[in-house]
């Protein structure tokens, strides 16, 4: 099997990733991670999904491209410079609502609302405050983190806090979970219904 064929990108990564290039911002999102984000996207028709870590919206692009009419996402980034990139390209999109603040602020914003999808790609929801996000995980819900595997583009810090993670997340009776050593590094739980 092939991993580098046609993904059907979403209309407006590349100029995502061309105005994310002159930005120097380089964190985005994965090709490959993008791929598997739509197709969970596309799992929860009607879904309310977050995605924990803007960026400049490649993401962001990728959950969009995978969502249904009726779907919501609310994505927040506390970079107002790299969101106002996604904004630039995806704001016209009124199933999105982007916010700029810290993540670990926003997260106790959402106490008792339910996604059905969540994506950690930042600290906030992943590294520090796992669960403030997986408390906001709906029964069958879906949670990814991804950037697992080493980076290039790893922030000082970024290693020791990875199995850190991977070993709360291990550790939850609620979730069932899988680990991909695929993309930049996968992680998939999904919570038991109850």
């Amino acid at each position: 099997m092939n991993e580098d064929w046609d993904l059907r990108c979403p209309e407006t990564l590349s100029a995502i990733q061309q105005a994310t290039e002159s930005a120097g911002f380089r964190m985005a999102s994965d090709p490959l991670t993008g791929s598997l984000l739509r197709v969970l996207a596309a799992s929860k028709p009607g879904g309310a999904l977050l995605e924990l870590g803007t960026g400049t919206g490649m993401g962001t692009a990728w959950i969009l491209s995978g969502m249904d009419d009726s779907s919501t996402l609310d994505s927040v980034d506390n970079d107002s410079s790299v969101i106002g990139i996604a904004r630039n390209f995806l704001g016209h999109d009124s199933r999105v609502r982007f916010h700029v603040s810290d993540g670990a602020a926003f997260l106790g914003t959402l106490a008792g609302r339910q996604f059905d999808f969540i994506f950690a790609d930042t600290w906030p929801g992943k590294f520090d405050h796992l669960e403030e996000a997986l408390s906001l995980l709906s029964p069958g819900g879906i949670y990814l983190g991804d950037d697992l595997l080493p980076q290039p583009s790893w922030t000082e810090g970024h290693a020791p806090k990875v199995p850190r993670f991977l070993n709360a997340l291990q550790e939850r009776a609620d979730l069932h979970i899988t680990r991909l050593a695929w993309s930049t590094g996968i992680v998939l739980a999904t919570k038991h219904p109850r």
